[in-house]
Parts: C-alpha cells; structure tokens; sequence
C-alpha cells in the first residue's frame, strides 16, 4: 500500500483533498505471505472490492463505517480476488454503525458485518485478535497493514499486499496534520496514527477498512490519509478499536437475539 483513499467518497470529498481508503492496494507494499493474515476479507459491492476487512467471529467481520453500502457481499479465504476465480462470498445480512458516526473527519468509523452464515474456520481461514479492554500502543511501534487498494502502478490489485508501518505520536500526529487545517481543523478522537510520515509508505484507496496489527493484535482500523497518497507525508489514520469494544459486544449479542 502506498496510502489508503476511499473509491465511495472519492467524488464527495474532492474538494477536501481527503479520501477514504476503498479499494484494492497498498502504496509500496509487497504481496502477503502465503497462509498469513488468513483474517483478511474484501467486501465487495456488485462482485467489486470497495473496502478491506477482517472477520473477528466467524460470522461477523469489521471494517470502516464509510464503506456502507447496499448489497454488500464479504470475500474470505483468498489472498487474490480476481473476479474470474471462484471465490467464498457471503452476502451481508446486518450492517452496525454506531450512532455517534456522521462522517470519518469526526471519528467512530467502525462498522460491523454480520454475514449470511458461519464461516469455517481452519486452513485459510482464522478470525484476527482484537482488544477487548484498554489497549494503548507506543509510538515508533512496528506494525503491520495490509489491502487491496491503489498503487503508484494501478488503481486496483488483485493480490493481497501487506507493509509494515510504524506508529506516530498523537501529538506530532495532530502537528503534521496542521497543514491541512482549511480541509480538516482537528483529527478525530480516539485514532492511531500510523504509516505515510516520513516514509515512503503506506494506504491509499481502497484500503479502507482493513486492520492495523500490532503484536499480533488488530488495533486500529484504516480510516483515511491525503487523497493523493504521495508520501512521505501527513500520517495515515487509524480508529481505534479498543475504544469500540463495549458497543463491539453489544453488537453481536443483539444480533444473536
């Protein structure tokens, strides 16, 4: 990935120079190892990678509340999506997205999918690890990302590509960020920032929604970055998961009634 920039809201935020990653690769990244990150999913909208996710149930998958939309349908199992392959795809018959959220400048871009019926788990498929309480990562952290999303070469990817990133400090985060205070005056609570600042790497559109791993645990959720996804640059931003556990578990335990 290169940088993460949603293909939904490419058109409504043009004039904010701001996108949400939607799509299918990662700027300067490298194709996923395989039996790795057997918890990454594509949800496709008409049989198209829109965003990333990751199942965390076998029944319920999470990704970035920008990318809802109608008759969704969830990808798992594959690294590659090449619509001429024969895929495992799950319609989406529940989407949840907190009331809290109007839009990824203002925080809460979290959505949860629950799928048509259980996924089975075992060889290419594994749920990934989420915090369930207070789950703070240090900056200069190691972790990894990974999408589908646009490259420098192509729009869109079949193959699953992964990066590592390393963590920023909030607080020199929301000073990067300054330079684009007439597109967005102040970064969202409850974020990680990651990725994109002073390297040459990151998420770009159509990487929305995947996870941020750390140690092992997916803590972050890709939400949005610089439309252009040049980087070096302003880092990439993340929701924090650790932060939405509560309603995470409120969720599936309303689905299941």
């Amino acid at each position: 990935m290169t940088g993460f920039t949603a293909i939904l809201f490419a058109t409504a935020v043009t004039t904010l120079h701001i996108t949400v990653v939607a799509g299918d690769d990662i700027i300067n990244g490298k194709k996923a190892l395989k039996n790795s990150l057997q918890y990454m999913v594509s949800v496709q909208k008409n049989k198209k990678h829109l965003c990333g996710g990751f199942l965390i149930h076998p029944q319920y998958v999470l990704t970035a509340a920008h990318c809802a939309s109608e008759e969704m349908t969830v990808v798992v199992g594959d690294h590659n999506i090449s619509p001429s392959k024969n895929l495992k795809r799950f319609d989406v018959v529940r989407q949840f997205i907190p009331k809290t959220f109007k839009n990824f400048k203002m925080g809460d871009d979290i959505m949860l999918l629950k799928i048509s019926r259980k996924v089975v788990l075992g060889g290419k498929l594994k749920t990934g690890k989420i915090p369930h309480q207070h789950y703070s990562v240090k900056s200069n952290t190691q972790c990894l990302v990974a999408g589908w999303g646009s490259t420098k070469q192509r729009e869109f990817v079949n193959d699953l590509l992964a990066l590592n990133v390393t963590t920023v400090d909030i607080r020199d985060c929301k000073e990067a960020w300054k330079k684009y205070k007439e597109n967005i005056t102040q970064l969202p609570p409850n974020v990680i920032c990651a990725g994109g600042y002073k390297q040459n790497s990151g998420v770009c559109l159509g990487d929305s929604g995947g996870p941020l791993v750390c140690n092992s645990v997916a803590v972050g959720i890709v939400s949005f970055n610089i439309k252009k996804c040049k980087y070096p640059d302003v880092p990439n931003i993340y929701t924090e998961v650790w932060k939405h556990a509560r309603w995470i578990k409120a969720m599936m335990k309303k689905k299941e009634t």
